[in-house]
């Protein structure tokens, strides 16, 4: 790790949230080092801030490639953090992730979520028990549907998984706007756990109608692509964090935008991506202390011009 111990990064992952949560501002509530949200359907509690692999941990075998990875995870886990999703359309990310898992050995277990990402029920059957064997996983935490891709053939395999106790929640994921109102329709015909969409300061589209159905159905929400692939680091760069973010105990443009989503009461955790053990740091960081609350937000929208 470049310019910092591994010890070091540790420590610091593990005392930027808690050091957050003394952060004074507008708030709903100041948690601990992580915060939490119900799941609806069952009310287990899922870390606020989770772990997206999406080209991230796509990597060889070398230990130039995956030390960094392990330092990340580390502290992931450090922090508080749980969740960590992937897809077989990640390349060898769910390989990695099972890998590094098993070499960090988290105290706790982790919240494993992946997808179906193929045509045809039989195929998808075989295609999540290879994201188990490289997840190295006796059970799913998540099973989604990825993209929506022959949603209708995989929804009875992915419910006969969870009935044999493969698979504990299911989930739908779409990242284009144009598809919300396909996945509203779902979510209020078929009795799901999970949805993941897109939703950001430059993306609000979910607004309207796909996040209040969620909330309104007792769906989880993940949120996808919250610094919109660097896109709103690169809107802001230059500029001088703004004095409200000290409100909000934000001390790095990541927690901005993090914090953003998690005031949305129908968010249940958002899924930064990172192969920077410092940038993790950061980011787990906007899981404690002060949330804007809807005032602050729509602020931070007219000031951020996004």
């Amino acid at each position: 790790m470049t310019g910092l111990t591994r010890r070091a990064f540790l420590e610091m992952a593990a005392a930027a949230a808690a050091a957050a949560s003394g952060a004074p501002g507008r708030a709903r509530a100041a948690g601990p080092a992580m915060r939490t949200r119900p799941i609806p359907r069952t009310g287990e509690a899922l870390p606020a801030v989770g772990l997206g692999t999406w080209q991230t941990f796509d990597v060889g075998t070398s230990e130039a490639e995956r030390a960094p990875l392990a330092d990340v995870l580390s502290g992931f886990f450090a922090a508080g953090g749980r969740l960590i999703d992937s897809s077989p359309m990640y390349g060898r990310a769910e390989g990695v992730v099972g890998d590094l898992v098993a070499r960090v050995r988290p105290a706790s277990p982790p919240f494993l979520a992946t997808k179906v990402w193929t045509h045809g029920r039989a195929e998808g059957e075989r295609q999540v028990k290879e994201s188990m064997r490289l997840l190295r996983a006796k059970a799913l935490d998540l099973l989604q549907i990825h993209n929506l891709l022959d949603w209708e053939a995989h929804l009875p395999a992915l419910r006969a998984s969870r009935d044999a106790g493969r698979v504990r929640y299911l989930g739908i994921t779409h990242y284009a706007l144009g598809a919300m109102d396909d996945m509203e329709r779902i979510l209020r015909s078929e009795r799901l756990d999970f949805v993941q969409l897109p939703y950001s300061l430059a993306t609000r589209a979910a607004e309207s109608r796909l996040l209040p159905a969620a909330a309104e159905l007792g769906v989880a929400v993940l949120v996808m692509r919250p610094f919109e692939e660097g896109a709103l680091f690169r809107a802001v760069r230059g500029r001088a964090l703004p004095g409200w973010a000290a409100e909000i105990g934000c001390t790095a443009w990541s927690q901005v935008f993090l914090k953003w989503i998690l005031g949305h009461p129908a968010v249940t955790a958002v899924l930064p991506a990172t192969a920077n053990p410092a940038h993790l740091a950061e980011n787990v960081a906007a899981g404690a202390g002060p949330l804007p609350d809807d005032d602050l937000r729509r602020r931070m929208v007219r000031a951020l011009e996004l």
